[in-house]
């Protein structure tokens, strides 16, 4: 077993044995007054028409826990053409550390693109001033690499059914890494604005837009491998939560 496999082994040990702990921790915890709840977001997902291609591509969440602390698992990517591109899994514990925002901490593991990428994770999520929902999160990896997500959405009713919702999402990485094809500093940008009907507040189909742009070294490395360094998709998808 060669040190990268070791070293993931002993990350995902650690990461169980912290998962489980705090698990029965919060099982034994639970009162009437603060009981265990649960939650299941599937924020997106959606198709998107990409040069006449369509992509599935899924942004997912759950939570289990009481007020303060819970356990949350997070999960994005996209498949195309049956092939899966990009897919990660975050597991984190999270801390409310004010009224609106909470502190995270756990482990997230890159899928695809391969070669597979493993990073501690630190973090905040919460609800910023004017209610913008902010999700940001600071990467470690192996060999010194580092990378910085920026995540914003508002929601805008309409009516209250009829929601309109901004979002975008900014990547900055602390070094090259030509096998996934990421470059150092700022290397994508993704602005979303879908347009969803709640059937009822648990189940809405949206309809949407989504752009994404790659800059600098993330460009050049797009260029190389003969993908797009930008595109504009028409959306169409469902947003669920049970």
């Amino acid at each position: 077993m060669n040190s990268i496999n070791k070293k993931l082994l002993t990350l995902l040990v650690l990461a169980s044995t912290v998962f489980f702990s705090l698990s029965s921790g919060l099982l034994h915890a639970g009162t009437a007054d603060d009981p265990l709840l649960s939650e299941v977001m599937f924020d997106q997902l959606e198709v998107r028409d990409t040069d006449g291609d369509n992509l599935l591509a899924w942004d997912a969440q759950a939570w289990f826990g009481k007020d303060l602390e819970k356990l949350w698992i997070k999960t994005e990517g996209e498949r195309e053409d049956g092939i899966i591109e990009e897919a990660e899994l975050q597991a984190l514990y999270s801390k409310a550390v004010s009224t609106y925002w909470d502190f995270q901490v756990g482990v997230r593991h890159d899928f695809n693109p391969t070669p597979k990428r493993s990073w501690a994770v630190v973090g905040f999520q919460g609800l910023a001033p004017y209610f913008f929902e902010v999700d940001t999160a600071l990467f470690i990896g192996e060999s010194g690499r580092t990378a910085l997500r920026l995540e914003a959405e508002y929601e805008l009713l309409f009516t209250q059914r009829l929601v309109l919702t901004p979002e975008i999402e900014v990547n900055f990485y602390g070094q090259n890494d030509a096998d996934t094809g990421v470059g150092a500093g700022l290397s994508d940008v993704e602005l979303g604005l879908r347009l969803r009907y709640e059937i009822r507040r648990e189940f809405a189909p949206y309809i949407g837009v989504n752009w994404f742009k790659k800059f600098g070294n993330s460009a050049d490395f797009a260029r190389i491998a003969g993908q797009d360094i930008d595109d504009t998709q028409l959306v169409v998808g469902i947003r669920a939560w049970f």
